[in-house]
Parts: structure tokens; sequence; C-alpha cells
């Protein structure tokens, strides 16, 4: 019996499908000389630093660096049955050796390699190396499975790539948290995603604005630019002059441009564009399209592929035939679709591309939530497009001379609508219209031709101001962390960019959690901490250089080209170094993250700032012994919240105006006045405002 161990149950499924093996039972599935299971992502961990030692259960600088030698492994806590069921399967008798069907890439591997050592495995190991879910793959690859021992090499390098995270990770996130006094997550994908939000926000800071002008000749109704000008009185001396001159066409260029059709999506560009279009988080993006993926109506999302596999071309077509009935901005549009372009196997890594699968010829999108209709819709759309004609057009570009000065004006003319004539199909259903990145149509300039003139032409000014850069989205942001340090890193590496299509989701969101980063509409602004933070760590934390510099020895590793402990040795000294370069700090750098507490008003007695705390409202100066307790008897027995603003408006004018006031006396409710009744003793007391007669 061969025992096939899958990353994800879905996975495990689909692979038992193709082998037609169908004896479901819990936690596997048996039949035909086959068990096949699952892990469920990572099962096994690398251990917490306290299980190194009592010394590491608390944080202290003494205890740094932390460097195992022995290192341990944990089973995640809420995955404890799984990794029982692999472990007694792997163990089982009449099961002669492992299949490791996890994906084809280093996590992957690193995921199996993690279950099987734990489980204390030494059955002979097999490798199923495939990229695409297609029966036919599947049942190919289990044709011509590989000698697990072949992986050995990246399995080192992903566990380099493991170990080197935990170490840098811990000890620098201890470190500065121990010196500041405060939580401070320092990681090596996190970190410079945060530095690249800081240099937006200072950049857009720090932008000085300035004007400029441009003179423009309107000539029969198309309209010719002067370069820019920065003195408003040249722009005027130039616009007196034009209009006494006469305008001559000095030259007329036409360019036959074409706009490829997009690739489809993977998962990076599936949250970018969902950002763009409904202002969906990178999360949420991943949230809905694991939804649909669970419901089987779209293919696996956390890929970094663009490309469909040669092998499924047929696939595409069908599901691009039945996308045409279902999208209902397809209705009525004559298409036919060309998935050939779409396919390429040389390009695609662990998983393809993101698209709809043929459980839509089931599905009615119109019961699904409207959130999940969107990515479903999105994801639909792009395979058209992808499959559509290139957008073409003539691109006409006319100068003119004036008063001796160029003047040029373009413009375009659609010869074939190809893709963009989708697209146009596609944005008109949208409630809301996202900026156009290029609507493809341009203005269509009269026929000039040279040596034309135009006598006394009309003539304006227009003035602008130089615009700052914008805060990033996560559109822009999770397109800036994909290409950080790509010049450095070589091409043939596993993973480029700052974290992975899986992760990059997962990175923002903690550094929103972590109080680093703010989400303003969809923008994203580094908080007052998020600048501190990127301000004390050195810059071989906050670049992006160290990753790529990683990578290209984590490649050389997995080619067996590179020595695994030089690089893990490498990692050991950085860190020491770091712990080293950091002892101490001045009083004033300690309290560089310490939090501002609001103030709600001034002491009635010292006049020094009172502060929320959990149970009370307090005096900021130890002396003073006043304190407002937001349990005070008075307030709970008229059923009432002391709520901060009533605590602000008693520290403003010794008075708040209250609503829904219980009276203990009658059982009834009403609105009144609560009076501060302050005599300076232990407690304060208050009391109800008597209303005049």
């Amino acid at each position: 019996m061969k025992l096939v161990i899958a990353e994800k149950p879905s996975v495990a499924q689909s692979i038992a499908a193709a082998l037609g093996v169908k004896g479901k039972q819990d936690g596997y599935i048996e039949g035909g000389g086959y068990v096949i299971s699952w892990c469920v992502g990572h099962l096994v961990e690398l251990a917490e630093a306290a299980a190194y030692g009592e010394q590491y259960k608390k944080w202290s600088y003494d205890s740094l660096p932390i460097l195992p030698r022995d290192w341990q492994y944990t089973v995640s806590a809420d995955k404890g049955k799984q990794f029982k069921t692999l472990k007694e399967l792997m163990h089982r008798a009449d099961i002669s050796e492992v299949v490791n069907a996890c994906d084809a890439g280093r996590e992957g591997e690193l995921i199996f390699r993690f279950v099987y050592n734990v489980a204390g495995c030494n059955k002979p190991m097999r490798r199923l190396w495939i990229s695409s879910m297609e029966d036919e793959a599947i049942r190919d690859g289990f044709a011509h499975l590989g000698d697990g021992k072949d992986y050995d090499a990246l399995y080192s390098s992903a566990l380099c790539r493991a170990k080197a995270d935990w170490i840098i990770g811990i000890n620098a996130t201890r470190l500065f948290s121990c010196l500041y006094n405060k939580t401070l997550n320092v990681g090596r994908v996190q970190t410079p995603t945060l530095k690249m939000l800081v240099d937006r926000d200072a950049a857009i800071t720090g932008f000085k604005k300035e004007k400029y002008y441009h003179v423009r000749l309107d000539l029969s109704g198309a309209e010719a630019a002067s370069a820019k000008i920065s003195d408003a009185e040249k722009a005027d001396a130039l616009k007196a002059a034009c209009e006494a001159s006469a305008a001559v066409c000095v030259s007329v260029t036409r360019e036959k441009k074409t706009a490829a059709p997009p690739k489809l999506f993977d998962l990076t560009s599936l949250q970018r564009e969902a950002n763009r279009i409904y202002g969906y988080t990178a999360k949420q993006t991943l949230d809905l399209a694991q939804a649909l993926y669970e419901k089987r109506l779209l293919t696996y999302p956390r890929t970094d592929s663009a490309f469909l596999t040669d092998d499924m071309g047929g696939t595409a077509a069908k599901i691009a035939a039945l996308l045409m009935e279902k999208l209902p901005f397809m209705q009525g549009a004559e298409f036919t679709p060309d998935v050939s372009r779409t396919l390429d196997s040389k390009k695609v890594s662990d998983h393809h591309a993101i698209i709809p699968t043929m459980e839509l010829a089931k599905a009615d999108p119109a019961t699904l939530p409207e959130t999940e209709r969107n990515i479903l819709t999105l994801a639909g759309a792009r395979l058209l497009f992808a499959a559509a004609e290139p957008h073409t057009y003539e691109a006409v570009k006319a100068v003119f001379k004036c008063a001796d000065t160029e003047f040029t004006a373009t413009g375009k003319t659609v010869l074939c609508g190809g893709w963009k004539d989708l697209e146009k199909r596609y944005r008109a259903t949208l409630k809301t219209k996202p900026d156009a990145e290029d609507d493809g149509d341009g203005n269509v300039l009269p026929d000039f031709t040279e040596g034309q003139q135009f006598d006394r032409p009309g003539v304006k000014v227009t003035a602008h101001d130089t615009t700052p850069p914008k805060q990033h989205t996560e559109a822009t942001l999770l397109s800036a962390m994909e290409r950080a340090g790509n010049e450095e890193t070589n091409e043939d590496a596993e993973r480029r960019g700052l974290g992975t299509p899986a992760t990059r989701a997962a990175v923002i969101e903690k550094l929103v959690k972590s109080g680093f980063v703010e989400r303003k509409g969809k923008q994203l602004i580094p908080t007052k901490s998020g600048n501190n933070l990127v301000c004390v760590l050195p810059d071989t934390l906050t670049s992006p250089q160290l990753t790529a510099e990683w990578e290209n020895a984590l490649t050389l590793i997995a080619k067996g080209q590179s020595d695994p402990d030089s690089f893990m040795q490498g990692i050991e000294d950085m860190t020491r170094e770091l712990v080293k370069t950091y002892p101490f700090l001045s009083d004033e750098q300690k309290d560089l993250f310490k939090e501002e507490k609001p103030t709600l008003g001034k002491c009635p007695r010292c006049g020094c700032p009172v502060h929320e705390g959990k149970k009370n409202y307090y005096c900021s100066n130890r002396d003073c012994g006043f304190v407002m307790w937001k349990n005070d008897r008075f307030f709970e027995e008229r059923k009432t919240a002391f709520t901060p603003k009533i605590a602000a408006a008693l520290l403003k004018s010794g008075k708040a105006k209250v609503k829904g006031l219980y009276s203990p006396k009658t059982g009834k409710t009403y609105d009144g006045t609560v009076l501060l009744a302050d005599t300076g003793g232990k407690y304060v007391n208050y009391r109800i405002e008597v209303q005049k007669k």
C-alpha cells in the first residue's frame, strides 16, 4: 500500500478522484492500493523560544541572542488529531512507502518533511511533482514518481529559510521590545513593507507644491500644448506672441500600437484589482477566494502563476464558453475566446492561475453573497479578457511651430477594440467606477498635414500645480511588495519580492493590528509608532535587500551548489552582531514608544491632566488623590454607564446632562443634570441638580 500525503484536504480529494479511490475514512481515503491523507497547511512548526529553557519564557536583553543548537518542533495546537492520524498511517504495517504529494515547491517540501521526521517515519519516500490538478496530469504524475531523496537539497533550502526567519524574527523582536518597553514586531518581510509606507508618507509630508503653466493653441478644434513653463510672465508673453503669429504644422507622425490582453490572475494581481475596483482589503479578497475555492467554484487561490498548464486548453475553452452564458455583462457580445495565449506550463510553479471551474455550470452566481459574486465575476472576466484579441490603435502626434516655440497635439484612433471592448462592458456594470488605467480611446485628431498654416490661432494659458505622490493603497503596496528587491534577486530564485502571494495579506493585517499602520478609506498610512520603528531599526532589517540575498543563497542551496551550514552560520553571526550593537538606550530614547494617553480634562483639585484607566478616570499627578470610579454606586443605582463623555463634561464645567437616568424611588427614567460634588476626600460625590420652580 502507498500512503499519499497532500498539503490540503481538497487536493487529497482531487487525487483520490483521479485515481478512483473512494473509501472515505476519518482523516483519509483508502482503496485500490492507496491510502490518501492530508496535512492542514503547516501541521508541524518550529517550537517557540520557551521550548529551549526557562530563561527564555520572559523577554530580557540578557537572554539574547537565542540560537538553538538542537531545534525543537511542535504540532500546531488545533491540528493534533490530523497529525495523530498521519503518524498512525505512516507506522501501519501494510504501508510500504510514503508519497509526498504536498505542493510542488519549497514550502510544500518543508510541510511534508516536518511531519515525516517528527512522526519518526523511515519508510521509503517518493515525490509527486505536478502543477496542474487536471485528472490526466495527476495520473501522469503518479506514473512518474520521483525518488524523495532527489529533493533533499530543496528541503535544506526550505529548512534554512524557516530557521533564519525564526532566528531573526524572535531575536530582533525581543531585542527592540526590551529596549523600548513595548512589543515591537520585527520581521524580514513586514519591516521593509512598513518602510515603504513610511518613505511614501515622508515624500508626501516633505512635498513642496510648485506652479507651472501651459500655453495652448486652438487649431481646428484640436488643442496643441507647449512644454511646461515655470514662470507666469513668460507664459503670458508667449500667449501674446502667439496671438499675433501663425502656427505651422512641422510634422505628423502615426504609429500603430498594441495593448496586449492582461494575464490571468495570480493571487497578488487579484488582490490588487479587487482593491482598486471594489475597495476590498488583501485579506478580504483572499478570504472570499478561499470561500469560492471551498465551494469548488474557483481554482486554488494561493498561487503566484499567471498562466495555465499546456494540458488545460480544453478545460479553459469550456469554462470560457460557460462564462459567456453566465456573466451578465457578456449578454449579446460577439466574441470567440482563444485560450491558447493563457497556456504556458513553463511559467506555472506550485499552482496555475486563478480561474472559475466547471462547477459553475451547476451553480447560479446570483445566489452567492454579493462579495463572493464580485470576486467570481472578476476572475471570470479576466479569463475572457486574456482570451480576447489585443487592443490596437494608431497614435498620432502633430507638432506645430508658433512664435518660435513648439506645440504638440496627440490623439489616437482605435483600430481594433479587442479585449478593451469586453472590459468596457464589465466596467459599465460596476456600481462605482474605478479610475481607468487607460480608457484606450483618447481624442481623434483632424487630418493635419505638414506645412498646414493657422493664422492667429485661439490661445489660452492654463495653470497647474505639481502634485505629491499618493499614499499607498493595498493595490499599490502589493505591487511594491511584489517588485521589492527584484533587481538584486536572481531570475531563477523560487521567491521574488517581499513575502509570497499567500502571506502578503497577513503581513499587511499584522502591521495594522500592531498599531504601526492605519487604514483611512483605501489608503494605508503609517502611525507615529510605525514611523518611529523604522527610524530606530538598522537598514539591514528595513531594506528588502536581506530578502534578495537570502533568496539568492537559498536558490543555490536548493540546487546543491551551496552549503546550508555556512548560510546558517552567517545568520547567527548577523544576529550576534545585532544584539551587540544595541546594548542600552538613553531615557529619552526609551520613551519613544510611550503611549500618549488622551486627556479628558483638568483635575478640579490640582489642575493636572485627567486620563481614562480601565476602571476609572484618574489624575496624572501621583501626589493628588482625585479619582472617579466607573462603577460608582451613584451611576449604578441610576442604571447609567459612567462614560468618558460624562466624565469630560463634569471636569469641564462641574455638570453633565444625562439622558435616561433611572429613579429608584419611582421606577421611571428621566433626563437630568449630574453635578460633581467633590469635597476633596478619598471618594468623589455626585448629585442630581434640583430643578428650580
